[in-house]
């Protein structure tokens, strides 16, 4: 197997409103189960039609924390490590409904949002959407680049 480096940006040659990239993250009713299976929240609004209707939403919704994890993943790729994402936050603002058959579509797109040279940081603002309703709202990594 071979690994491909990538390079981290460099953080004198970012500009405040650069876009860092863009992705799509297709969410289908089996990929919810196994994030159930992986993360052990098996509530049932996350994949029985029934209870998720009975408690009021629109249909089986996707885990919060699977949404924010899959917005956070283009910074980190954008980043080159993981690792240098030092801080990440968002606030929960619409469910993801998940229609069977079928799938949802989270658009994530990331620009940089402030940059702070002393620190060796810069902050990514992402937009998190479904058929372009925000899904996320003030959704912020802080990312170490030296």
């Amino acid at each position: 197997m071979t690994e491909h480096a990538v390079a981290t940006p460099d953080l004198g040659s970012l500009e405040v409103g650069q876009q860092i990239g863009t992705r799509e993250v297709v969410v289908d009713r089996a990929r919810l189960v196994r994030y159930a299976g992986a993360s052990g929240d098996f509530n049932p609004i996350h994949w029985n039609e029934r209870v998720a209707t009975q408690v009021g939403l629109p249909g089986v919704i996707a885990h919060g924390m699977f949404s924010m994890g899959s917005a956070v993943a283009l910074v980190e790729d954008w980043a080159g490590d993981p690792g240098r994402v030092v801080d990440y936050q968002t606030r929960f603002a619409r469910p993801v409904p998940v229609p069977d058959p079928g799938a949802a579509t989270l658009v994530v797109t990331g620009v940089v949002g402030a940059l702070d040279a002393e620190a060796g940081t810069a902050r990514v603002d992402l937009t998190v959407a479904v058929e372009g309703v925000r899904v996320l709202a003030k959704c912020q990594a802080v990312v170490r680049l030296v």
